[in-house]
């Protein structure tokens, strides 16, 4: 009997990854060498976050004979048309499996802008090695550190690890799901922190989705308040962590919770941490003696093990993520389906859908309480 290796369901592809690794680096612009609707939603959400994308426009004449004149012709336009100061070239399947020698087209162009050429392909089993296909290229243009890329190539790896053991690469097939009624969690929540009287909240979140994970500890602080309740606060959002543009998230949400009047407790590390943050976050729960209570986590939950004492919810934004978070132990999972889309070109804390249900929720249970005095 034939037996089905892999995961069958559509994951984000390493060309993704390369491109928004290479936005990480600031790039003004992308040049992808590849069919036009290659990474189209990719290409979209990254024009949206300031960085122009263009592509080569292969076509099937290219795939026999290859595009490099079309890949020398099209750089030529855009270092004339354009004043970028740097770009990123990215291979694909198509420009990959030819052997396109896209080193030696950029050395004909002869341009004044620098570029950054990523020679990746959809083909890898995990999108990290797109991430890391781009760290490398930018270490080797004196971009970035040699240790700052073998900081960047073991979070990556550990962000894989946990992906395979307890994410959505840990079965062949996850089916989407849109995870626990928003309302009843919430509700749930406040209950739970009434009679355990202590409250952790935990944002684990990967880089530009911190914005929209931040709204939810936001709204159970003032739902919640310290004052009435034990409420720690942790987070992964050091400022002196990862690229600048990663740093400047970090510093951007921390200077909103400090005018909300919200101290973090805190750092598990920063926002491009995630896969080892959550280690350190689980440590403190326990350490803090907050492993009796009630623990939220946010962002990407399955880096962070459910502690069996407590009452724990994940808040993640992947549909497939609510089936592993469910078997990982966590109580109650909910989906902030659209938190992507919402996140693209901000620069500060973006209200979510779950922010807005507990705030709805804290308010009806306070006149509930108001009602019940009287």
């Amino acid at each position: 009997m034939e037996i089905v290796s892999g995961v069958l369901h559509p994951r984000p592809s390493a060309i993704a990854a390369s491109m928004y690794t290479l936005r990480d680096l600031d790039v003004d612009a992308i040049l992808m060498h590849g069919p036009p609707g290659c990474n189209f939603r990719t290409s979209r959400i990254l024009e949206e976050d300031g960085v122009r994308v263009f592509t080569t426009s292969m076509t099937e004449y290219d795939f026999i004979f290859g595009g490099r004149e079309r890949l020398v012709e099209i750089l030529k336009y855009i270092d004339r048309e354009f004043s970028f100061r740097r770009i990123g070239v990215v291979g694909t399947c198509a420009s990959m499996i030819i052997g396109e020698d896209m080193e030696a087209a950029i050395e004909d162009a002869t341009l004044d802008m620098d570029v950054i050429l990523v020679e990746t392909h959809g083909g890898y089993a995990e999108n990290t090695k797109g991430a890391i296909k781009a760290l490398e290229a930018a270490e080797r243009k004196g971009l970035i550190s040699k240790a700052e890329f073998l900081r960047q190539e073991k979070i990556l790896l550990a962000a894989t690890r946990v992906e395979e053991d307890q994410g959505m690469a840990s079965a062949p097939y996850i089916a989407p799901l849109r995870g626990d009624d928003k309302f009843e969690v919430a509700e749930t929540i406040i209950r739970e922190v009434k009679a355990r009287g202590k409250l952790t909240i935990i944002l684990n979140a990967k880089k530009e989705l911190a914005y929209i994970f931040s709204d939810m500890l936001l709204a159970l602080t003032a739902t919640l308040k310290p004052e009435k309740f034990e409420i720690l606060n942790i987070a992964n959002l050091d400022p002196d962590v990862g690229l600048p543009r990663i740093r400047g998230y970090a510093k951007n949400i921390l200077k909103a919770f400090s005018i909300a009047g919200i101290e973090i407790d805190h750092l598990s590390g920063g926002l491009d941490e995630y896969a080892i943050s959550g280690a350190v976050a689980y440590d403190l729960v326990k350490e803090m003696g907050y492993d009796n209570g009630v623990v939220v986590v946010l962002g990407n939950p399955n880096a962070v093990k459910p502690i069996e004492s407590a009452f724990t919810i994940a808040v993640t934004n992947g549909p497939r993520e609510v089936v592993p978070l469910k078997r990982l132990g966590y109580d109650r999972v909910v989906v902030e389906l659209d938190a992507h889309s919402l996140v693209v070109g901000v620069s500060e804390i973006v209200r979510s859908e779950f922010g807005d249900v507990i705030r709805r929720v804290g308010v009806a249970d306070a006149e509930r309480s108001c009602q019940s005095r009287d």
